[in-house]
């Protein structure tokens, strides 16, 4: 089992530097990981308004302020991205921080600040597709070949954008999915890197048990494959890592509490 953070890209954690300065803590004091929310206008209830830090600048900072743990979004919404701009972007950050970037990606809420409001379609079977669409370009695009892609979606047609990412094949990728759900996300998941399961909502942690179900959904049991979980306040990594997870992540809402959380190190298992 790995252990990290996943913090808010909004609220206090909007400075970039601060979120820098907690995953230089997070690395000394012993943490695998390092992840940060995606979003452009975080408004899940009416009246909410947060000053917001932009993802990719945000992870350039901790990428430079780290030497060895893993990092990324948790997760982008590869649907209301540019996916020539992120494929350029992630080949960048692994180069940057040799080699240790991941992109966790997802369909993006809430869909009507993030999509409909910027003239984007906020259907969710079309944020499904065109995350679809935008996988099958974004591994293409940094296979380094030519990319020659008519989707409904998408259309692409590109000589070879260089560098490539430094990891080989591609970097990483998690795909966030609710559980349980219908097969589609999960089938998502395992053509790629990695799954990361959610409750229906912020509230339900998901269980050791229903870990163990996902890993028998997803058909993966090959040890290059990432389950990984929000384990709740009174998670037991034993009992998760014996469910087959295989990064835990913590979220905290306060500076003052995630640089000390940082600070104290994981909770590693026997």
């Amino acid at each position: 089992m790995r252990y990290a953070f996943n913090l808010p890209n909004y609220g206090e954690f909007c400075d970039a530097r601060k979120l820098a300065e907690i995953a230089a803590a997070a690395e000394a004091g012993g943490w695998d990981g390092f992840f940060i929310w995606d979003h452009m206008s975080p408004v899940f209830y009416a009246g909410m308004l947060e000053p917001t830090a932009d993802t990719t600048v945000a992870l350039t900072a901790i990428a430079l302020a780290t030497e060895r743990l893993r990092f990324g979004p948790m997760v982008t919404p590869l649907a209301r991205r540019r996916v020539h701009k992120i494929a350029r972007e992630f080949a960048t950050l692994d180069h940057v921080s040799n080699g240790r970037a991941v992109l966790g990606v997802g369909i993006g809420v809430p869909p009507e600040t993030e999509y409909e409001a910027f003239g984007e379609d906020p259907g969710l079977r079309a944020r499904a597709r065109t995350l679809d669409e935008s996988l099958d370009v974004l591994t293409r695009i940094w296979s380094g070949e030519v990319v020659d892609y008519d989707g409904d979606h998408l259309h692409v047609h590109t000589g070879p954008l260089l560098p490539t990412p430094l990891q080989r094949p591609r970097v990483p990728i998690w795909v966030a999915a609710t559980w349980p759900s219908t097969d589609g996300p999960f089938h998502r998941a395992a053509r790629y890197d990695g799954v990361f399961p959610l409750g229906p909502d912020p509230s339900v942690f998901l269980t050791p048990d229903a870990i163990a179900e996902v890993r028998a959904k997803i058909g993966r049991d090959d040890p290059g494959f990432d389950i990984v979980v929000n384990p709740g306040p009174k998670g037991d990594p034993d009992a998760f890592a014996r469910a087959g997870a295989t990064w835990w992540i913590e979220t905290y809402f306060t500076i003052d509490r995630a640089l000390g959380r940082a600070k104290e190190g994981p909770p590693r298992g026997t």
